[in-house]
Parts: structure tokens; sequence; C-alpha cells
């Protein structure tokens, strides 16, 4: 069965350095934590955010794409989770066919948030997701920053976090 989830935070994993999207269930409490890359999360605060370049991105690319090739994306799903590793679909209609595209859910959320499209969970991955996460914040508080303990992220601070990762710290993943 599928959950409708909405993205309720992003967070930092302190204990791997690993940003985190937290996506909550609409109709409940259930949390979903998924860890992320820096390009990601970015993308997704930038979004969340409302702030728009000059020049499109790659999410804003993809979503350029979809709709210019006639398409609407109809919903992201993520499906399920085979050694930390989280999958997704991003179920597309044109012309009266449904095509189902492969995708991480980092990509797929910065996409439906473009395109203003749901986001549904497999009701398996709320369900064996403790409410309790160690390292990243639970349901009502805001996310951490290392070496931080009250204050909310706010956009610009995911950034310029993003902004100061070395190179090699990008694709690390240890949730």
């Amino acid at each position: 069965m599928l959950v409708q989830v909405s993205v309720q935070s992003l967070g930092l994993d302190r204990a791997s350095n690993t940003p985190v999207v937290i996506l909550k269930e609409h109709e409940g409490e259930r949390v979903l934590p998924i860890w992320i890359g820096p390009g990601e999360a970015s993308a997704i605060a930038m979004e969340l955010a409302d702030m728009k370049f000059s020049r499109p991105l790659t999410h804003d690319l993809l979503a350029a794409v979809v709709s210019g090739l006639g398409g609407a994306l109809q919903k992201v799903i993520i499906s399920r989770v085979e050694e930390n590793t989280y999958f997704a679909e991003m179920i597309i209609r044109r012309n009266g066919e449904v095509i189902s595209v492969d995708a991480r859910p980092s990509d797929s959320i910065a996409v439906a948030l473009r395109l203003q499209a749901d986001i549904f969970a497999d009701e398996a991955l709320l369900e064996r997701t403790p409410l309790d996460v160690p390292g990243i914040p639970t349901i009502g508080e805001p996310p951490i920053l290392e070496g931080e303990s009250d204050t909310e992220m706010a956009a610009e601070e995911l950034k310029e976090y993003l902004r100061k990762l070395a190179p090699e710290d990008f694709g690390r993943f240890t949730p």
C-alpha cells in the first residue's frame, strides 16, 4: 500500500556528516529519513526556498524535458530499500501512456517539488523506520547542523555547508 508523504525537513546526520531528507506521511506521524547526496540536498533546499537561477540546474532541466516532451510527472513512488539503498520510480504520463522511470529518491523528490507532483512511499518503509533515528532530528525538532544544538537549518545555512564540502565528500554514503 502506498502512503502519501511530503518533505518535512532537511537535516544533517552528524555521525556521517551526510544530508538527510525527512519525509512525513500526510495522514499521520510516521517519518521516512533518506540519506542523500549534498548536490541533491542543495537542489531540494533551493526549491523549498523558492530560489531560482538564471540558467536551469540539473533537476530544473529534467523537469523542463519532461514537460517539453508533453509529459506530466504524475507521482513519485519510493518503493523499497535494499542494502541501505532506496529505490524510487517517477511515474510520467504522456499521450495517454504511463511510463515508469527508475530513479534515486533524492532526484525524484527534487523533480517532484519542481513539478508539484505527489510523493508516495511504500507503507512497509514507514513501518520499519523508528521515530527516533539516531543522528537526525525527530518529529517536531528542527534539523541540526554539526556543533549546533538549537538552530534550525535554513536553506542558506545548508547551501553554505554544501559549498564548504571537499570534492572527496561527494558521493560518500555511510548511514
